[in-house]
């Protein structure tokens, strides 16, 4: 549980650094969801 915790907040603080744009929201969240598919 802890580990998954440390995913999200990570993911979420590179969402809110990361993009500047409605298609940078886009990309961001496509790319988490790419990274959880890969850590399962």
């Amino acid at each position: 549980m802890r580990k998954i915790a440390t995913i999200i907040l990570l993911s979420a603080s590179l969402l809110a650094a990361a993009c500047n744009t409605v298609k940078g929201v886009g990309e961001d969240i496509e790319s988490v969801g790419e990274a959880g598919d890969r850590a399962t």
